[in-house]
């Protein structure tokens, strides 16, 4: 008799659906026939700039000793994180990718006893993690495509244990200023924890951009995660971090797998700390790219939501899927974000200047070729 594997899963992996990524360029090469080399990928708000040098100089280093295991405790990288962020070396929580940190706040502060809060249209992740340790999602609808943060704060119960708030949102690009955030901050019980997710901070470019951790001295519940995969460009290597409080921090070492964080990745991560100029470049690059992809939505007569990632979904139209599948055929890659419960939009990256116009005239066709052109 055949075991039902699937049966012996706890509920809340049984009624998981897998987490989609953007296609990869090989895939669609396969699938098409394509040349890998004329394909652009804009779907997984990657740097489009390629590796800093003095992370690549820095893995070339580490190659020799891939037959040690890391420092599981990542000492090097804690130190320059440490004193970058004004923070003690004992906030640092290091992660596979900031996915991994999520995961592991998670499994730390919730169980099936629990609720956990976030907003419609927000990161995947946030209903994954809570579905898999059988809490209970509350998913607060969201206002203007963005957090709604005085419902957020008003579904708070004796059961909520933890708040997810990506600031800026992915895949929406929406963004809270300080003010918001401290405000709503103010409203949340001290024994709540607060994940901010700002895996895109580094891109915002306004006067009072939130900053998480200059909170957390004024509010010990709070629990900033960030990621090098988006303006460090180190996406491959899975290298993400949080800071908190001491106590809290202490609390998620001892569920965090160890050597979770390769040496290769750890050797990057903390050359690529003192590239100043790539970080500089790579938020000038989004900057003007976002400009350039809003002025031709702006062109084309179609409606976008303002971001303040390296991303931006476009509205167009019920025939999402067909103008996604067209991109396809003209070798341009991006994301479908039905899956987020937005069935008419894309969420295009930011590219080089010249990507960014090959897509935005592949667009023009797919959109034309479903009759939705301007």
């Amino acid at each position: 008799m055949a075991i039902d594997y699937q049966s012996l899963a706890v509920k809340g992996v049984q009624a998981l659906a897998p987490y989609e990524p953007g296609k990869p360029i090989s895939e669609l090469a396969r699938e098409l026939g394509l040349n890998p080399a004329e394909i652009i990928k804009l779907a997984s708000n990657e740097n489009p700039l390629g590796p800093s040098k003095k992370a690549i100089d820095a893995i070339e280093g580490a190659l020799a000793d891939l037959c040690l295991y890391p420092d599981g405790n990542g000492f090097d990288l804690k130190q320059k994180l440490s004193g970058r962020l004004d923070v003690s070396a004992s906030q640092i929580t290091l992660g596979n990718g900031s996915n991994d940190v999520l995961e592991v706040i998670a499994r730390c502060f919730a169980d099936a006893d629990s609720e956990v809060v976030f907003s419609q249209y927000a990161f995947a992740v946030y209903p994954i993690v809570t579905q898999a340790i059988g809490a209970k999602a509350v998913a607060v609808p969201a206002k203007d495509w963005g957090h709604d943060l005085d419902a957020m704060a008003a579904a708070v119960t004796e059961r909520t244990r933890l708040i997810f708030v990506a600031n800026p949102n992915n895949p929406t690009g929406t963004v809270h200023n300080s003010d918001a955030i401290e405000a709503f901050l103010a409203k949340i019980p001290e024994d709540v924890l607060v994940v901010l997710d700002e895996a895109y901070c580094e891109y915002m470019t306004g006067k009072n951009d939130p900053d998480g951790v200059a909170l957390l001295a004024r509010f010990p519940n709070v629990i900033v995660c960030r990621t090098f995969s988006k303006a460090w460009g180190l996406a491959a290597l899975r290298v993400g971090y949080s800071i908190s409080s001491p106590a809290v921090a202490d609390i998620l070492n001892r569920v965090r797998q160890p050597f979770n964080v390769s040496s290769v990745a750890l050797a990057a991560a903390t050359a690529v700390l003192d590239d100043e100029d790539y970080l500089q470049n790579s938020r000038e690059i989004n900057t003007a790219g976002l400009k350039q992809l809003e002025g031709a939505f702006d062109q084309m007569g179609l409606r976008y939501i303002p971001s303040s990632g390296n991303f931006v979904a476009v509205e167009v139209g019920p025939q999402a899927m067909g103008v996604y599948q067209a991109l396809l055929a003209h070798g341009v890659i991006v994301r479908p974000v039905a899956g987020y419960g937005m069935p008419n939009h894309l969420r295009v990256t930011v590219g080089l200047p010249e990507q960014n116009e090959h897509f935005i005239g592949a667009l023009a066709k797919a959109l034309a070729a479903a009759g939705q052109g301007s």
